[in-house]
């Protein structure tokens, strides 16, 4: 039987890539997309459904997935404070998840961050691991937690000077990066996304972190 997708954060560099997989792999007879605004990219045979976030866990009520994936996240720059970046990085993330369980999902997958720790001093990292805590609570039958390095790939919003900087200098810095410091290695969006995709497919039950090293291989 065919399983019933949703996909958070299609307009971002690796939900795009995932969806554009999803399509390919014929999976979009039943492929729904969460998005707030309508899109510019043609997304094919996906149903799109365009709301405010407020009304993203009714969409997911109504839509009842399989399978719940979310490619969210913002910077603080793009937020514009601490406030909004942990509305959408930790409350958006927890209250989709919420939702999800609710309406039957089993499995989420979800991109967090490398060293997310809901105890960490960083904010952005104390986001994260907030963020992992909450989709934990909801007790899925599979909950597969992307923590990639540095991300590559051709973004269509404005890139971070130092997220640039750090991308440029990714091929030197990652032959330095050796043993449990591969985790901070840069890897490319689009195997991440194949990764994603092998994931789906996974039925053994339990909660799994997956770091660049169990990335690659997924790929």
């Amino acid at each position: 039987m065919p399983e019933r997708i949703i996909v958070l954060g299609a307009t971002g560099l690796t939900g795009g890539l995932l969806v554009d997989r999803l399509l390919e792999d014929k999976r979009a007879d039943d492929l729904h997309l969460l998005l707030r605004r309508p899109p510019e990219k043609d997304f094919g045979n996906a149903q799109l459904h365009v709301s405010d976030t407020a009304g993203w866990p009714e969409e997911i009520a109504q839509i009842k997935p399989d399978i719940l994936v979310s490619c969210l996240g913002s910077t603080m720059k793009k937020a514009g404070s601490k406030e909004a970046f942990a509305a959408i990085d930790r409350d958006l993330v927890g209250a989709v998840a919420k939702a999800g369980k609710q309406a039957g999902a089993r499995h989420m997958i979800a991109v967090s961050s490398t060293m997310a720790d809901s105890s960490a001093s960083s904010f952005y990292l104390r986001i994260k691991g907030e963020a992992e805590d909450l989709m934990r609570a909801q007790k899925f039958d599979r909950l597969d937690i992307i923590r990639p390095g540095l991300l590559r790939g051709e973004r269509t919003g404005d890139t971070r000077m130092s997220e640039g900087l750090a991308i440029l200098a990714s091929p030197i810095m990652d032959r330095l990066l050796h043993g449990s410091f591969r985790r901070y290695r840069s890897i490319a969006a689009m195997d991440v996304a194949a990764a994603m995709m092998t994931l789906m497919a996974k039925q053994e039950p339990g909660t799994y972190v997956h770091e660049n090293d169990q990335l690659w291989s997924l790929s």
